[in-house]
């Protein structure tokens, strides 16, 4: 079904963007920059977070990490990643597919800094399998993301 919203997404708002599924999984980094042949940093993840109460989306290139003190600093509190459940609860989408895409629920979206290095970068598509290339400005633009720098 989440591959589904995510088609759908991009049938109302860009039907110009591929959803490219393939045979093979997808699910982390290493696996989705091997499959699609490119650099694992040009793999865009997404991150569920909760801050205070609030569920929030980070995504940042694929070989980032996540700077404890600038999340802190940007969001006033300590972040924590969701759990497996909760992923799948608020986004629709399972872990390994989880994109700002075609959200079960509406979530504030960050795009972090570190994608401006590439011109195409690849979020998956709603599965474990599926993905789709696009620039970070326009990942932005369709997701209505602001801009952070979250990650060393």
């Amino acid at each position: 079904m989440s591959l589904q919203t995510v088609r759908q997404f991009f049938a109302d708002r860009a039907p110009d963007i591929e959803i490219i599924e393939l045979n093979q999984s997808t699910a982390t980094v290493a696996l989705a920059a091997a499959a699609h042949n490119v650099a694992p940093g040009q793999i865009a993840k997404t991150l569920s977070l909760k801050v205070k109460d609030e569920v929030i989306l980070v995504v940042a290139k694929g070989d980032a990490r996540l700077d404890n003190k600038k999340l802190k600093s940007a969001f006033g509190a300590k972040a924590r990643m969701l759990s497996c459940d909760e992923v799948v609860t608020w986004t629709g989408h399972p872990v390994g597919g989880v994109c700002p895409f075609g959200l079960e629920n509406p979530l504030t979206v960050y795009c972090d800094v570190s994608l401006k290095a590439f011109e195409e970068v690849l979020p998956a598509a709603g599965a474990t399998h599926s993905a789709v290339r696009i620039s970070p400005e326009r990942l932005a633009e369709l997701t209505e993301a602001t801009w952070i720098d979250v990650c060393l």
